[in-house]
Formats: structure tokens, sequence, C-alpha cells
């Protein structure tokens, strides 16, 4: 029967595919780059920036909301004026100087994108820099504070002898 051909010839894929011309045709210009325009929770980032505190703690999750509920403290401040000094000093198109700090509980703010930050590790500062996809996320998050493991070869069983890699 006609059917049963058809459904062998599927099978084995002898059926003519359709063809691909537009994607050939296209090739020929050269396609433009265009970057995704950043938003948080919907919000472009030019917005953000001008956002006062109270608006931006609304836009947060819960725990960073309480932390911004319960309370600016100085160390904060200090780090975001000392991001500000050093973004300033700086000259078009370079990174800034990195700042260093032990505030791993810090919430990133869009005020800090494209600041540099040392975040201490408990051994030393890993250089952060900011992006627009960190923000509401604490500083800790992209500091690691332990080397992940590298398991060796199986069946050691704690003979601890080393052997040299091939």
């Amino acid at each position: 029967s006609h059917l049963g051909s058809i459904f062998c010839h599927r099978l084995v894929g002898q059926l003519p595919l359709p063809r691909i011309r537009r994607a050939m045709v296209d090739e020929d210009q050269p396609k433009k780059r265009t970057f995704r325009k950043f938003s948080y929770r919907g919000i472009d980032l030019d917005k953000l920036l001008d956002m006062s505190n109270q608006d931006l703690m609304e836009l947060f999750r819960a725990r960073q909301r309480r932390k911004f509920s319960r309370g600016i403290k100085r160390a904060p401040i200090t780090l975001l004026k000392k991001l500000r000094k050093s973004k300033r000093e700086t000259s078009y198109g370079e990174k800034p100087e990195a700042v260093k700090t032990h505030l791993r509980n810090m919430v990133i703010v869009p005020e800090m994108i494209g600041s540099v930050v040392g975040v201490y590790n408990g051994k030393q500062f890993i250089n952060v820099e900011i992006k627009p996809d960190m923000i509401g996320h604490y500083l800790a998050e992209f500091s690691i504070t332990y080397k992940p493991i590298k398991h060796g070869r199986a069946g050691m069983a704690g003979k601890g002898a080393f052997i040299p890699l091939k």
C-alpha cells in the first residue's frame, strides 16, 4: 500500500527535507550585535540608579528588605563612599581600583555597578567586579570560602602514598 511505503521511507529517512534558503541569504550581511538591556524586576538600570533606598528596598527579596528596614549601619555606608571615590578617580574606559572589605553580608545595590570589590574569604581578598546581574545578592556569594576538592584516583583506600600523574 502507498501509506506503508511512506512510513517505510520516513523510517529510513528517504523523504526530501524542506530546503533552507533564507539562512544562506542572511549570511551575506554582517549581523549587528545588539546588547541586552538589563532590567531588575522589570525596571531598567538607569531608573534603578535614580531610585531612593526606600523604593529600591521594595524591589528586593524579603531577607534583603528586612536588612534594609532594620537600618543601614556605618560600615556599608563607608564602603559605598570608598567605591564612589575609586570610581571617580579612574579615567574613562578603565576599571576602578579594588576596594578591600570584610563585609560579606553587604547587599549589592545598583550604585555599586562597575566597581571592583576585594571580598575577604577568610584567607585572602578575592576581587569581584560588580555587574548588573548581581543586584540584590550578597558580596559573599561571589567570594568562595573553601577550595573545591579534586578527588584523586579511586582505590587509594587511605594509603596516602604519592603517585605521580602520568
